[in-house]
């Protein structure tokens, strides 16, 4: 008897073990590809400050941004679903603070508007560009105010976790480094191949006059 509860505890421990990696490794991806986002939404906030001159790197950054966006709601919606449904790893983690999980919602929703709105203004009749221009700077009135609350909610465990996978001591702690770095590089080369296929309608769009509706 003694022998089999060992066996049962031993192996409640390697079960417990894995769970922990799940979740773990979950945070990581989440708060690696974070830092992504928030260097690459710093530079596109860079070039609003002189849209006029500075649209096409407007356009290119944004086109980048949507493979790395939508990899970070994936992981976070991962977390969500599996805390919902009851996942013991991520029962024990607990959820995010209860203003967290409100925002992260309206969150998503303003930013599928913001870059929804932004390759509509590209890619619509010129009509409906006055249109579109009113919903794009509206929800990103919005979104900027709700992303300022969702990464300062966040700052502490992101600085945390998203060196893990990228430095030597830590990277091995968790199984799938290489596959979450390698998701992250995939996600940002999408992200080009979009920008650079987008590129040729920013001139399309001027000559038509879509700038002189901002």
């Amino acid at each position: 008897m003694t022998d089999l509860a060992q066996s049962e505890s031993d192996q409640e421990r390697r079960i417990r073990r894995r769970q922990r990696a799940g979740v773990e490794s979950n945070a990581r991806l989440t708060a690696s590809v974070a830092v992504v986002l928030f260097v690459l939404l710093a530079v596109e906030g860079v070039t609003i400050l002189r849209i006029r001159p500075l649209l096409t790197p407007h356009v290119f950054i944004g086109m980048l941004l949507i493979p790395p966006v939508l990899l970070k709601v994936g992981s976070t919606t991962w977390r969500f679903a599996r805390y919902y449904l009851g996942a013991p790893g991520y029962r024990r983690k607990g959820p995010p603070p209860l203003a967290l999980r409100l925002l992260g919602p309206i969150l998503v929703t303003l930013t599928m508007i913001v870059f929804a709105s932004g390759i509509a203004l590209l890619l619509t009749p010129t009509a409906w560009h006055a249109r579109m221009l009113f919903v794009h700077k509206a929800s990103f009135i919005l979104w900027i105010a709700a992303m300022a609350v969702h990464v300062l909610g966040h700052l502490l465990d992101t600085a945390r976790l998203a060196p893990r996978d990228w430095m030597y001591e830590t990277r091995t702690q968790v199984r799938g480094a290489g596959l979450r770095q390698w998701s992250i590089a995939a996600s940002v080369s999408l992200g080009l191949i979009l920008a650079f296929i987008t590129i040729p309608e920013v001139g399309r769009w001027l000559a038509t006059g879509g700038l002189h509706h901002g």
